[in-house]
């Protein structure tokens, strides 16, 4: 008898645990669900029409010459061309997966109907700790640098996450990156630390790095 009422007692307090667990997720989770997705046309400071959209499975060739493109053209980027690890197939997988994504977005700045930029939104984690938190990151043309696309970018990126239900969004730069880092400080990123030792690069040696985070 004692035995089929701690057996009872056991089951309904799993009952009771995995009740409240659903609750919470499906309550109370920080992130709502929604589908990131993104259109809008601007006008840049030369007066070229640009605009702004979610990377599809369309533009797996493209964003692969890309990479090699703007990381030839900075040592501020976290690698160099040949390190990129996606053929156009794999790289058009990846941006369907994005494209499909509630949690995740690719954007691309499309001047005369080339790809000239591109900034996305990643995940830190699937935990729940952690999915409040989000990475931003992204690379321009160096042909387009200063014409309003890498703010424009970042805006639109900002909006994506919270329309997402992220809470905080981070980046690292290098410290050298004064152009970026004033950039990022403009809409509210602030730094909360540094790694003297973030990167190594071939030309330059060590490259610090400033880690910072906007509040959604």
């Amino acid at each position: 008898m004692l035995c089929l009422f701690y057996c009872l007692l056991t089951d309904t307090k799993e009952r009771i645990y995995l009740n409240v667990k659903k609750f919470f997720i499906d309550n109370l989770s920080p992130l709502k669900g929604t589908k990131m997705e993104y259109n809008e046309k601007i006008v840049l400071k030369n007066g070229q029409d640009c605009i702004i959209r979610n990377a599809t499975y369309e533009d797996g060739s493209e964003m692969s010459e890309l990479f090699a493109v703007t990381h030839s053209e900075s040592d501020y980027l976290r690698s160099y061309p040949e390190e990129h690890s996606f053929d156009a197939k794999a790289e058009s997988e990846f941006l369907q997966k994005r494209a499909e994504s509630d949690r995740e977005v690719m954007l691309l700045a499309v001047v005369d109907g080339k790809i000239v930029a591109t900034a996305g939104v990643s995940a830190l984690g699937n935990k729940y700790k952690i999915r409040h938190r989000a990475e931003f990151g992204i690379d321009v043309v160096k042909s387009y640098w200063g014409l309003g696309i890498g703010k424009r970018m970042m805006k639109a990126c900002v909006q994506c996450a919270k329309d997402a239900g992220y809470q905080q969004l981070e980046l690292e730069v290098v410290a050298d990156n004064q152009r970026a880092i004033q950039m990022y400080q403009s809409i509210g990123f602030v730094e909360f630390g540094r790694n003297p030792l973030g990167f190594i690069s071939r030309y330059s040696g060590a490259q610090e790095l400033v880690y910072m985070r906007l509040v959604l």
